[in-house]
């Protein structure tokens, strides 16, 4: 595992368990005692962790929320789809995030790119959850959009989003949804929050859905979108062979990641 990939996976495991010793990651990852040390003291001087005796506990602004909304259902390809989400952003970009769970973990991984200290980078967001996880950050600009929360996801929604967003540009929005299909494009499960992802997706030069491959096939009372909107999906190495050939066919470009 490359330094970048093993700094993500400190932070979910942090934002899991709440804390994490270095003999534990040291075990874990099957690196020596000082590279550990060193991951925990990059990390706590970017102010994603508080370093203890012998290992780190989550930093409290950046970890309360995540938190409690993170989702234990297919870590793993979040965490997958989130890596190569990250690899997708230049430094100095303006990125769009929605909120859900693999949208959060992307957040999470883009924390974690060190080469964003150099050139930053500015985050326009409609989730409470992953501006907390980032305010901390401070060669990362934090855009929150405004609006009503929506307190089962954590979503920013109405019309003062929409307004936020019709004045600005983005050079790329990952867009989380509850379900993809090849007939009926993106959906979620909500027409506020459908709503809010059309539009942060039709503000950027680049639009991309990130969800795991579980969602493809499934169905949802809202739709966001098609293929003209998002021409790129983002999802695991989990897809069917059917599944891909059918969104191909509807006009997109399916990236598996890793």
């Amino acid at each position: 595992m490359n330094r970048a990939n093993r700094l993500t996976a400190i932070l979910d495991l942090l934002a899991a368990q709440g804390d994490v010793s270095v003999e534990e990651l040291v075990e874990r990852f099957d690196a020596s005692a000082a590279t550990i040390r060193r991951d925990l003291d990059s990390l706590s001087e970017r102010r994603l962790l508080t370093r203890t005796h012998g290992g780190a506990v989550a930093q409290s602004v950046a970890y309360e929320l995540p938190v409690r909304y993170k989702s234990h259902q297919r870590t793993e390809e979040k965490e997958r789809i989130a890596r190569a989400a990250s690899a997708l952003v230049a430094p100095g970009s303006v990125v769009g995030l929605s909120g859900g769970t693999t949208t959060t973990a992307i957040a999470a991984a883009l924390a974690a790119r060190e080469d964003l200290a150099e050139h930053g980078l500015t985050i326009v967001t409609n989730a409470v959850n992953i501006a907390a996880q980032l305010a901390t950050r401070p060669d990362i600009k934090v855009v929150v959009t405004g609006g009503v929360i929506h307190s089962r996801s954590y979503e920013l929604v109405g019309p003062f989003v929409e307004q936020l967003l019709s004045g600005i540009a983005l050079d790329i929005a990952f867009i989380g949804v509850n379900a993809l299909s090849a007939a009926d494009g993106a959906a979620t499960h909500d027409e506020r929050e459908a709503a809010v992802n059309r539009m942060m997706a039709s503000r950027a030069r680049r639009a991309v859905i990130v969800a795991d491959s579980g969602k493809v096939g499934a169905a949802a009372f809202a739709t966001v979108g098609d293929a003209a909107l998002f021409p790129t999906v983002l999802t695991d190495a989990g897809l069917g062979d059917d599944a891909r050939t059918a969104l191909q066919d509807a006009g997109y470009d399916v990236v598996l990641a890793d």
